[in-house]
């Protein structure tokens, strides 16, 4: 049996690669923060869930000792403060967590390392996500001449339980309307099984040493369009309202100040940049990915009650 280190095998995307590595027969090991909140993923066959602070460098290679593997899935999308070219934030979980799973990887004689960047992650980017995101993406593949290792960039990632279409839908049922900026935006939505498949498929696959990988729906949709299909999945009629950048950026400053913010001016800063595979984008070799309508209905649900739907949004 061979054994990986899963970090942020607790958040959306790490969840469903758990539960894949766990079909596949590997043995899991997550640090969390806590533990008994994900009593779910220890459940798994061959997933062990344990308290650890992974931002200790000591820790995280006691941690990556006897391992096969290390997958780095950490990514946040607000920070408390704004800063150029990112935030502390940011360089924390973006930047400084990188070199120090490299480190750890060296210490512990861990020649495997797989890494979730962003599509269009770069150092000039006009966020601090992506600047951070293109920073680290850097750092690891200039770790390609000591480890093995492969990075992958999504798109915006949808699936059942996700941040994206979920929080529109949660918009649309508790407003009468949904104001809307950037809407022209585009997006190219990724199935969040498609990208564990490519996390899995490639552990062992010793072509993909040393590639970043670009992870993409098949279709391309304006932010407009996503928001429009997720009323009509979830049964509403709420018009749209485009807002001018100007009015957007004061609703992202606003909601940005909540304890749970849907949404910040960094975020807004991303959309300038489109979220889609170009000429120059490197797929996944033998990439087939799911269309989006094939499977938002069957997640997407209705009639939630207002406080249901408010208490979500609260992160409660």
């Amino acid at each position: 049996m061979k054994k990986i280190l899963l970090l942020g095998g607790s958040g959306f995307v790490g969840s469903a690669l758990a539960s894949r590595l766990s079909v596949d027969g590997w043995q899991v090991l997550i640090p969390s923060r806590r533990r008994e909140r994900n009593k779910a993923l220890a459940m798994l066959p061959r997933v062990d869930v344990v308290e650890a602070d992974i931002f200790n460098e000591a820790t995280l290679t006691a941690l990556a000792q006897g391992c096969d593997a290390v997958i780095n899935l950490v990514g946040i999308l607000h920070s408390s403060s704004m800063k150029s070219p990112y935030s502390a934030d940011f360089a924390r979980a973006h930047v400084e967590l990188p070199k120090k799973i490299i480190a750890a990887c060296k210490a512990a004689g861990v020649r495997r390392l797989l890494h979730m960047s962003a599509l269009k992650a770069n150092l000039k980017g006009p966020s601090e996500y992506l600047a951070s995101k293109g920073d680290g993406e850097d750092i690891v593949l200039q770790a390609s001449k000591d480890l093995n290792v492969t990075v992958f960039r999504p798109s915006v990632i949808f699936g059942a339980g996700d941040e994206f279409l979920n929080t529109f839908v949660s918009v649309h049922q508790l407003a009468p309307f949904f104001p809307l900026g950037f809407g022209q935006s585009k997006l190219q939505p990724v199935w969040i099984s498609d990208v564990a498949d490519a996390f899995a498929t490639c552990l062992e696959d010793g072509n993909t040493f040393g590639q970043a990988y670009d992870l993409c729906g098949p279709k391309v949709y304006t932010l407009r369009e996503l928001v429009e299909y997720a009323a009509r999945l979830c049964g509403r009629r709420a018009p749209v309202i485009p807002l001018c950048r100007g009015l957007a950026r004061i609703q992202a400053g606003l909601m940005w100040l909540a304890p749970k913010p849907l949404l910040s001016p960094d975020n807004l800063r991303s959309l300038q940049v489109d979220s889609v595979c170009g000429e120059d984008c490197k797929c996944f070799p033998g990439w087939k990915p799911t269309a989006l309508e094939t499977v938002a209905p069957t997640y997407i649900q209705s009639g939630k009650s207002r406080l249901q739907i408010l208490r979500e949004l609260a992160g409660r």
